[in-house]
């Protein structure tokens, strides 16, 4: 019968700690796995990434020139003509919000209509004004 003064946990669930700094016989003493001396050898040695110990850090001392065009791209998603055909039923409007919501298009990111398969579905487009050139071809006149 199992009682709570015979538990045990089972095998392999309990690995013993490795007890550093507890003198020679443990395999771990005298340096305690630090090395020689040394600023990482002492108590409050730890040292934040790229700092070098008196000298003007790498990344500090690298150039920084050039232009980054992150914080001004616009951030375009492609919506095919195909899904398009497929997720939404006659008559209704693809604009953004209804394209979000068929989570054909990703929050924050404005829809480019792209592919040249005729559209089968009668929609009406709203607020979408990006479009590759087949897609074009092939809506004539729906887009705003």
């Amino acid at each position: 019968m199992l009682t709570l003064n015979n538990l045990s946990s089972p095998k392999g669930a309990h690995k013993n700690i490795k007890r550093i700094g507890r003198g020679q016989a443990s395999g771990q003493g005298t340096q305690a796995g630090k090395g020689h001396k040394g600023q990482k050898a002492r108590k409050s040695g730890h040292v934040r990434t790229g700092f070098e110990g008196n000298n003007l850090p790498l990344y500090m001392r690298l150039p920084k020139r050039g232009f980054n065009n992150a914080a001004h791209a616009s951030k375009v998603q492609s919506v095919t003509l195909k899904s398009i055909n497929v997720k939404f039923i006659d008559g209704e409007v693809v604009s953004t919000e209804s394209l979000l919501a068929k989570k054909l298009l990703k929050l924050g990111y404005e829809a480019k209509l792209i592919g040249s398969e005729k559209l089968t579905k009668k929609v009406t487009f709203s607020g979408i004004t990006l479009a590759s050139e087949g897609a074009k071809k092939s809506l004539e006149g729906l887009l705003n």
